[in-house]
C-alpha cells in the first residue's frame, strides 16, 4: 500500500492543493515553473483541416504587470500546439512570463523555419526596455531583436510583419501631437492627438526604412471616435486612427487598418493614399459595410486590381454596427468607375458574437481560413466554402490572445530533452525507477529510449522504449537505476537528440519512505539486471500461458495520467482517497507481474546512444 501511494504522490504531485483553481493549465514534471493552458477542441470535419500547428501568445492583462516578489509561474507568452491541443512548445519563460503579441511562424524568409512575435515593453518607469520585435531560428535561438530606433516611446504590439526574404519587417507607429481643430471647424482650438502609421525596419538593425504617420493626411474628421464637440484632449491625445495592421504588396505600396476610422487605406511607396475603402470617405461602390477592423492582408495586389482579407470586427467595447463579427475576402477593381469592391467569401463567426476586440483573418495554402477571434483564444478554420470544420478555445476564461495563427514549423531546439527520473520501493525485490522525459519544442520526435548506466562515466545500457504521445511522457522501469538518459528518435528509427546524464533522485531517508529492509539500498548494475532478466525470462518462459495476464507499466502509467487529471477536477480530498485506494489495486498487480513478467531484454549499446538495434520484443 505505501508503494502505491508513493507512486500516486509521484504522479499527483503538489496539484491537490490547487486543483479546484487551475485544472485549465497544464502542469509538468520536467517543467515544473511552466503552466501551459490547455484547449477546449471541436471537430466538425478532421479530415479536411489544413496541417500545421497552432501559434498562440495568451495573456491576461494587456499592459505590463506591475512586478512583485511572490513566485508565479510561466503561463503568458508564445506557444505553440498541435492539433490536438496538445503543447508542442512553451516559450513563456524563455521570455521571463511577458506578454507577447502577434507570435507566429515566418516561413518566408529562407524556406526554413522561423519565429517572430513582439516582445511587449516592460513595466519600468524610466521607459529603458520599449519591447522588441523578435525573430527566432527553428532552433529557438535568437536571430534578430529588432529594437525601437525612431524616437517612440515602445515597439507597437498590433503589427511585426516580416516582409518576404527576412531583410525588413513592418510595425505600426503611434505618436502624440499637439494641434489645432480646424479639422473639426475649430481652428482656435487645441489639442492633443495620437497619430498613427507604419514603419518598416531593417531587421538587422532597426533603422527606419520608411515611415508614414496619419498627421496632416487623415485628419480627425474621419474619425468615428471624435465628434464636432469633442473637448480638445491631454496628452497622449484622442486616438482618433487606432492603426492595428500594415502589410505590403509586391509593387511596393502599403495597406494600413484604421480601426477608429473604419476604414482601409492604399499608401504608395511615396507616402501618398492612393485610396480608401470604407468609412466616411470611401473611394469604392461596395455591396458591403465593415467596421472597427482588423488585421488587413493583401492575399494579390497588382496595382488595379485586389484581393485583401480582414477581420470585420463590427464593434468596440461600446457598441456594435453589425449583430455578429466575420472574415472578409474582398476583390477590389480601381480600374472600373467608380472603383468597386464586392465581398467574395464572409465566414460569420460560429457562435454568431462579437469580437470587439483584436483578432485576425488568415489564408491557409489548402484554400481553407483560419481565424483568431481573439477572446480566450477562440479560433476556427473553416473551408472554401465557409464551412466550420474546427472551433477551438482556451479552457480557462482568464486569458486570450490577440492574434492566433496556423502553420506548417518543424522545430529543433538546441537544448538537450529534459528529464527526471525517481526510485521508489519498500524492499529490495521491487525497486522501480520512475521517468518524466520531455523536449521543449521538438516536433519530430515519435519515441523515447530510456538508458542507464552503473556511473556516470559508464556504458549506456538500453532499459526501454516507448512511444511520444504527449508532450512529457513518463516511463517506468525495473530497478534501481541511478545514472540516466534519454534519447528521442523520429518514425524511421533516426537519432534526433539525447539528454545529459542524470542521477536519479532517491529519498532522502529510505526509511521515511516505507523502504523496510535493515540497509539503505544500493543502485543496481544495469548489465547485471540484462543478465538476470535473460535468465528469468528463459527459466519462466513456459510458465506464463495464454492466459496469464498482461498489464503493461506504461499502461498503469496513462492510467495514474488519467487519474491525476480526475483529481484535479474534482479537488477532494474524498476522491483523492478513493483514487489512491483504486490505483494501489492497480500498482500492486504492476508490481506482481514485474515480479515475474517475462521481461524485455536490456542491451548494452556503444556511448554514442544512437548506434543500436530498436528493443528487441518481449
Amino acid at each position: 500500500m505505501l508503494f502505491a501511494s508513493m507512486l500516486v504522490s509521484l504522479a499527483f504531485g503538489d496539484a491537490f492543493a490547487e486543483a479546484e483553481h487551475d485544472d485549465d493549465l497544464m502542469s509538468f514534471v520536467t517543467l515544473p515553473n511552466v503552466r501551459a493552458l490547455k484547449f477546449d477542441i471541436t471537430y466538425q470535419d478532421r479530415d479536411a483541416v489544413a496541417p500545421g500547428y497552432w501559434f498562440v501568445a495568451p495573456y491576461g492583462v494587456i499592459d505590463p504587470e506591475v512586478p512583485t516578489n511572490r513566485y508565479q509561474p510561466c503561463q503568458i507568452g508564445p506557444y505553440i500546439y498541435d492539433a490536438d491541443g496538445m503543447l508542442i512548445w512553451a516559450g513563456s519563460c524563455m521570455f521571463d512570463n511577458r506578454n507577447v503579441f502577434d507570435f507566429k511562424a515566418a516561413n518566408n524568409i529562407d524556406g526554413q523555419s522561423h519565429l517572430s512575435f513582439i516582445l511587449q515593453h516592460a513595466y519600468h518607469d524610466d521607459g529603458s526596455d520599449k519591447g522588441y520585435g523578435y525573430i527566432l531560428d527553428q532552433n529557438y535561438n535568437e536571430e534578430y531583436k529588432v529594437p525601437v530606433t525612431n524616437n517612440l516611446g515602445a515597439f507597437n504590439m498590433h503589427e511585426f510583419n516580416v516582409l518576404d526574404g527576412g531583410m525588413t519587417a513592418l510595425a505600426c507607429l503611434y505618436r502624440s501631437k499637439y494641434t489645432d481643430l480646424s479639422a473639426l471647424s475649430r481652428p482656435e482650438d487645441h489639442g492633443w492627438i495620437l497619430t498613427g502609421g507604419l514603419v518598416e525596419l531593417d531587421t538587422k538593425t532597426g533603422e527606419v526604412l520608411f515611415e508614414w504617420s496619419s498627421f496632416n493626411n487623415v485628419l480627425v474628421d474621419e474619425s468615428v471616435k471624435v465628434h464636432s464637440d469633442s473637448p480638445g484632449g491631454n496628452r497622449p491625445g484622442w486616438d482618433y486612427i487606432h492603426v492595428n495592421s500594415a502589410d505590403k504588396n509586391a509593387l511596393g505600396d502599403y495597406l494600413l487598418s484604421g480601426r477608429f476610422t473604419s476604414t482601409l487605406y492604399y499608401i504608395s511607396k511615396e507616402g501618398k493614399i492612393v485610396w480608401r475603402l470604407g468609412g466616411k470617405y470611401s473611394d469604392f461602390d461596395m455591396d458591403f459595410t465593415f467596421s472597427k477592423q482588423h488585421h488587413a492582408r493583401f492575399l494579390e495586389s497588382n496595382g488595379t486590381h485586389h484581393l485583401v482579407s480582414f477581420l470585420n470586427n463590427a464593434s468596440d467595447e461600446g457598441e456594435n454596427e453589425e449583430d455578429f463579427s466575420s472574415a472578409l475576402y474582398v476583390q477590389l477593381d480601381t480600374t472600373a468607375s467608380p472603383m468597386t469592391a464586392r465581398v467574395i467569401r464572409r465566414i460569420i463567426r460560429p457562435d454568431k458574437g462579437l469580437t470587439r476586440l483584436r483578432g485576425n483573418v488568415q489564408a491557409l495554402p489548402n484554400g481553407n481560413t483560419f481565424v483568431g477571434w481573439s477572446e480566450r483564444g477562440h479560433q476556427s478554420e473553416h473551408a472554401a466554402d465557409g464551412k466550420l470544420l474546427m472551433e477551438a478555445k482556451f479552457a480557462s476564461p482568464r486569458f486570450s490572445s490577440y492574434r492566433s495563427y496556423k502553420y506548417p514549423f518543424t522545430g529543433r531546439p538546441s537544448s538537450p530533452p529534459d528529464v527526471v527520473s525517481s526510485v521508489y520501493g519498500t524492499s529490495e525485490m521491487d525497486m522501480t525507477t520512475v521517468f518524466y522525459v520531455s523536449w521543449n519544442g521538438a516536433t519530430d520526435v515519435a519515441s523515447w529510449r530510456f538508458y542507464a548506466r552503473s556511473s556516470e562515466g559508464g556504458s549506456p545500457v538500453l532499459v526501454g522504449e516507448t512511444t511520444k504521445t504527449d508532450f512529457e511522457t513518463m516511463y517506468i522501469a525495473e530497478g534501481y537505476l541511478d545514472w540516466v538518459s534519454v534519447e528521442a528518435v523520429d518514425r524511421d528509427g533516426n537519432h534526433l537528440g539525447k539528454s545529459e546524464v542524470h542521477r536519479t533522485t532517491a529519498p532522502s531517508n529510505w526509511q521515511h519512505a516505507g523502504f523496510h529492509s535493515g540497509s539503505t539500498p544500493e543502485p543496481n548494475d544495469p548489465g547485471a539486471l540484462r543478465s538476470a532478466d535473460e535468465g528469468h525470462e528463459e527459466g519462466h518462459e513456459h510458465d506464463m500461458g495464454d492466459t496469464e495476464p498482461h498489464l503493461d507499466p506504461e499502461e498503469a502509467a496513462r492510467a495514474a495520467e488519467k487519474a491525476f487529471e480526475m483529481v484535479r477536477g474534482v479537488g477532494g480530498l474524498l476522491i483523492f482517497i478513493l483514487v489512491t485506494w483504486s490505483l494501489a489495486g492497480l500498482l500492486a498487480g504492476v508490481y506482481c507481474y514485474l515480479q515475474r513478467r517475462r521481461s524485455r531484454a536490456y542491451y548494452e549499446v556503444p556511448s554514442d546512444e544512437a548506434e543500436h538495434e530498436p528493443l528487441a520484443p518481449s
